[in-house]
């Protein structure tokens, strides 16, 4: 005997994850058989982290809870509507200070976070199990393309970015995030991550070139590498992204 379907409406962002005849209206899909409102909003397409409230028959409900043949659900992403009381909202706190932890394909989208002052964790070579681990071990935000790895239930905190342009991704996340409201450029070494610290010439003699010794006086070291900063040239181009970051957010 089959289970009578029940109906869904995704809200705002999480359209996004969803096939165009879905987008924006509700719709009816069958119900396999016994299932958590995780697994029957993941199996659509949205990845929880992404998910700040699901109201079923009205009600808001957990990602625990059962959904029964007929019932229609309303998923929300962050922030969800005023009617939602704190309480009841599914996604984590607000961390104090964002933090974050990319993947393999977002090395750019992480020097440019670094650039900005942000603790930003990413290698070419983190495995989906590592990703997921530190994300909920270190209460990081996982930035990913891969929607697997967002899904993994220890992941919290995690965001799709859905541009693949580092520049606009970096837009995109600076919106979801409020992040130019606590923007520190230029105190992290954009190659480790670790903080700068200023230094004199004399500190730093040795690692910079002698053209830059005659033309510059104001040095940042690395706490966490040999590498030494300086505003040449690239520090214009850089100035130069974060106006038009604060201007697109």
């Amino acid at each position: 005997m089959s289970l009578d379907p029940v109906t869904l409406r995704f809200h705002g962002a999480l359209n996004d994850f969803l096939s165009p005849e879905r987008r924006g209206t509700a719709f009816s899909h069958p119900l396999p058989g016994p299932c958590s409102v995780k697994d029957l909003v993941e199996s659509l397409g949205p990845p929880h982290p992404e998910v700040d409230a699901v109201c079923v028959d009205g009600q808001p409900v957990g990602f625990g809870h059962r959904v029964q043949p007929g019932q229609r659900l309303d998923v929300h992403p962050a922030p969800a509507p005023p009617e939602v009381p704190p309480e009841a909202r599914l996604g984590p706190p607000p961390l104090p200070e964002p933090r974050f932890l990319l993947d393999v394909g977002l090395g750019r989208l992480a020097g440019l976070l670094r650039m900005l002052g942000f603790d930003t964790v990413w290698r070419n070579d983190f495995a989906d199990a590592e990703l997921a681990r530190r994300s909920h071990d270190e209460r990081r935000i996982l930035l990913t393309r891969d929607l697997g790895v967002l899904k993994r239930a220890e992941v919290a905190y995690g965001y799709f970015p859905r541009e693949t342009d580092p520049s606009r991704q970096l837009v995109e996340v600076a919106r979801r995030y409020g992040l130019t409201a606590c923007l520190s450029p230029f105190s992290r070494c954009m190659a480790c991550n670790a903080p700068l610290v200023e230094a004199t010439l004399a500190e730093v003699h040795e690692r910079v070139p002698e053209h830059v010794r005659a033309t510059h006086t104001r040095f940042q070291r690395c706490t966490g590498c040999p590498r030494v900063f300086w505003a040449g040239s690239h520090h214009t181009r850089m100035l130069a992204v974060i106006d038009a970051l604060r201007a697109a957010v």
